[in-house]
This record gives C-alpha cells, sequence and structure tokens, in this order.
C-alpha cells in the first residue's frame, strides 16, 4: 500500500507569503516607472499571483477537511492562511484602485510607501518560512519585529503624504484620488503586520 505524501502546510503557508512578496516588487517597479502601458502587463502579472494564492488557499482548506493530525490546530492553520491571503487580495486590489481613479501620474514619494510595503511582504515571507522551526527558531521573533517597525514607518509616512496633499493639492479630485490611494496603501502595511501578529500568537499558543 502506497502512503499518501504528508500534506506541506507551512510550505505552502510560504508559497503565499512568497507570491505576497513577488505582487509587492511588481508594485513598485510599476510606480518607479509608471505608465498606461505598463500597467496592463503589470497588474496582470499581479492578478495571476493573486489567483495562485487563491488556490493554495482552497488547498489547504480542502486538506483540513480530510487530515487525521496535523502541525497545529486546524483554526490557527485557517486563520493564518486567511491572513496571509488577505495580504495578496490587498495588493492585487490595488491594482483595480489604481484603474479605476483613473490614475495617469504618480505623487513624489508613493514609491516610499510601495518601498515599505515591499520590506514589510519580504519580512513576512522569512517569518512564515521560520514559523515551520518556531520551537527551535532564533529569528523568528526579529522577523515579526521588524514586519511592526516597518508598519509604524508606513504609519508616519501614511500621515506626512496625507498632511501634504489637503495642504498643496488643489484639485478636489486628485485630494479624494490620493486619500484613498494612501488609505489603501496603509491598509496593505496593516495586513502584513495583521499576518506577523498571528504568526506571533501561534508561536506563543505552541510553545
Amino acid at each position: 500500500m502506497v502512503r499518501k505524501k504528508q500534506f506541506d502546510y507551512f510550505g505552502k503557508l510560504e508559497q503565499m507569503a512568497q507570491y505576497s512578496s513577488e505582487s509587492a516588487a511588481l508594485l513598485l517597479d510599476l510606480i518607479l516607472d509608471y505608465s498606461t502601458e505598463k500597467f496592463l502587463d503589470k497588474s496582470e502579472e499581479i492578478h495571476r499571483l493573486e489567483g495562485l494564492g487563491d488556490r493554495i488557499s482552497k488547498e489547504i482548506m480542502t486538506e483540513l477537511y480530510d487530515a487525521f493530525i496535523t502541525p497545529i490546530d486546524r483554526e490557527d492553520i485557517v486563520l493564518i492562511t486567511n491572513r496571509l491571503d488577505d495580504i495578496l487580495d490587498e495588493l492585487n486590489a490595488t491594482t483595480y484602485l489604481f484603474e479605476n481613479l483613473l490614475v495617469y501620474t504618480i505623487r513624489p514619494n508613493t514609491d516610499q510607501f510601495l518601498q515599505l510595503i515591499v520590506i514589510a511582504t519580504s519580512d513576512v515571507v522569512s517569518a512564515t518560512k521560520e514559523f515551520a522551526k518556531f520551537k527551535h527558531s532564533k529569528v523568528l521573533k526579529h522577523y515579526i519585529d521588524q514586519v511592526n517597525e516597518t508598519e509604524s514607518e508606513a504609519d508616519k509616512l501614511y500621515s506626512a503624504l496625507v498632511k501634504n496633499l489637503f495642504a498643496h493639492e488643489k484639485d478636489p479630485i486628485e485630494v479624494i484620488k490620493w486619500r484613498d490611494i494612501y488609505n489603501h496603501l496603509e491598509m496593505i502595511t496593516d495586513a502584513c503586520e495583521a499576518a506577523a501578529d498571528v504568526i506571533e500568537g501561534l508561536v506563543i499558543k505552541n510553545s
């Protein structure tokens, strides 16, 4: 009788995080050299990565229905899967936001926000990878702290950008448009922090 290969929950979670990191890098590249032509190509790739993440999420949920033994509690696997999926969803939604708001030019310092998002998603990848060996990892807490620190930096940048927007932009449509964009970018870093906080909580619970 052939024994079924053990499902790699941690590996699947890490792959979801990796898709988020790749999506963030694509968004940064798009912002640094923005054009409507480039937007179409990059946004399609981000949509594809979000779809791959959804596929993994469904795969994890399907496996949980049938699994007799899981490395940590089922509800905990569902929780961290959902938090990682949230990051992918927010990144993917950014492309639709830019499209729906008819963004043709990028405001100064927007790239700084995307750079923080790239850092945060990269550290979420590292934290998710270390989560597989959380009982022995010496660096997991470092990556979690890094995500939290990056989120704090993003909060400060958000406040500065919004203040500058209302102080200097005379076109009310642009104010509304970019306020929504800044709010959404902050939501991405918040989602990264939420995922890192869940990992930290699960480490405490399972230690």
